[in-house]
């Protein structure tokens, strides 16, 4: 029998992962081919933070070699970007920096364009030295600038603008941190873990400006960038300048495709878009339900609803994740979920140890566990999880609660 033609545009985590999960259950149902913009294999993008920390390598973190593509018989065009889909005909074009030009049909297509990190648009945002944080390039390129120079400005203090000041840090490099906001990565941590965090931080040489606002990036004499100007009128020295101020979803070929995006590229509980029924969207391109996410887990569970569906199984259905955070430094533990910050509906059970850097807060509604947010301890943050993904009550448990599993009947 002829195999269907599958190909997909993206090889990043959530792609991959589908087109794992799907090999798993058909094996042998389509001939695949996939267009990746990077020059590399399939890599984990979220250990880039470790590899700029100097503590593991860019081979480490490959998860997809090049033989695993071979051996699946799968066609991977690396270094490719699609420019073009005709809906019609059913054709991907896609180009590389030479100019060669490469087409496929397909039967099905996987649009797996992740995210594209959002840049200020402040003076002097396009100077040399001023980078965003988003893949190996971008990782390679800081290695490289904290061996020549010394004064590195993130903008961002959330959880990748942390994880790229202590890298750089640990490359050697006197690194300030400038957030808008008045504490450190308050989308997932509470005031009392984001200020517990600072001191951490602050302690290891970590320079924080918060309340910060960026006017202008200042070159130097010889067009790099030299400093970071804010609002006030102040200014720091910046040889090197990292934006890590959020991401949005890669809808730009969706949207040249004519496709339905709002917030992301609108798919179905079968991650089909809404537009055209041939056609897919996976991982952080995505808008499920009004949410595209940003976290890893939610993206491999899309993967797996989406392979249940390319394998003609149609039984799965994606109805949304709940999410965790942990930050990604050595030495760090902070784990947070849910609704931890609570409203005039909710209860907070809450423990507090600033002497030993220990804080754990549990916020709970209706006998249920609805939020949580850890720092200094997190060895209970999986049970944690497990309990406000399940929705059972606490009630009987309420006492016990703060002190993890083995201390309950």
């Amino acid at each position: 029998m002829k195999k269907l033609k599958l190909v997909m545009v993206g090889n990043g985590m959530a792609g991959v992962r589908t087109l794992e999960e799907l090999l798993k259950i058909a094996p042998d149902l389509y001939d695949i081919t996939v267009f990746g913009a990077e020059p590399h294999p399939n890599y984990n993008r979220i250990m880039l933070s470790p590899v700029l920390a100097g503590e593991q390598t860019i081979d480490e973190i490959i998860l997809n070699d090049w033989t695993w593509y071979t051996d699946n018989h799968i066609t991977l065009h690396a270094g490719f970007t699609v420019n073009d889909v005709d809906r019609v005909r059913r054709v991907v074009s896609a180009a590389n920096a030479a100019g060669e030009v490469i087409t496929a049909e397909y039967d099905r297509l996987i649009l797996a364009t992740g995210s594209n990190p959002f840049i200020l648009p402040v003076p002097g945002k396009g100077l040399a030295g001023v980078l965003a944080y988003r893949d190996i390039a971008d990782t390679q390129a800081m290695i490289d600038a904290a061996a020549t120079y010394r004064h590195a400005v993130v903008i961002g203090g959330g959880l990748l603008g942390l994880e790229a000041a202590n890298g750089l840090m640990k490359r050697g490099m006197a690194v300030s941190v400038v957030h808008v906001g008045k504490t450190l990565m308050e989308r997932q941590l509470d005031d009392v873990a984001g200020r517990m965090l600072q001191q951490t931080l602050q302690e290891r040489g970590m320079n924080f400006l918060l309340n910060a606002q960026t006017q202008e990036l200042v070159a130097g004499p010889d067009g790099r960038v030299c400093a970071v100007k804010f609002k006030d009128g102040s200014e720091v020295p910046a040889d090197l300048v990292v934006m890590t101020v959020g991401v949005r979803p890669n809808t730009a070929l969706a949207e040249k495709m004519r496709l339905h995006v709002n917030r992301g590229i609108v798919v179905s509980d079968t991650l089909q878009t809404v537009t055209d029924a041939r056609i897919y969207a996976v991982g952080e391109c995505a808008a499920h339900r009004g949410v595209a996410y940003g976290l890893v887990a939610p993206l491999f569970e899309q993967g797996k609803v989406l392979a249940n569906h390319l394998a003609e199984m149609g039984i799965d259905r994606y109805q949304g994740s709940l999410t965790s955070t942990k930050l990604k430094v050595t030495g760090i533990d902070l784990f947070s979920a849910g609704d931890f910050l609570g409203d005039e509906n909710t209860e907070e059970i809450v423990m507090s140890d600033p002497a030993t850097g220990m804080y754990k807060k549990l916020v709970i509604k209706d006998d249920k566990l609805v939020g949580a947010c850890l720092y200094g301890d997190t060895v209970d943050g999986h049970w944690y999880f497990e309990l406000l993904r399940e929705g059972r009550t606490v009630e009987e448990i309420r006492d016990q609660l703060m002190f993890g599993p083995s201390n309950t009947d």
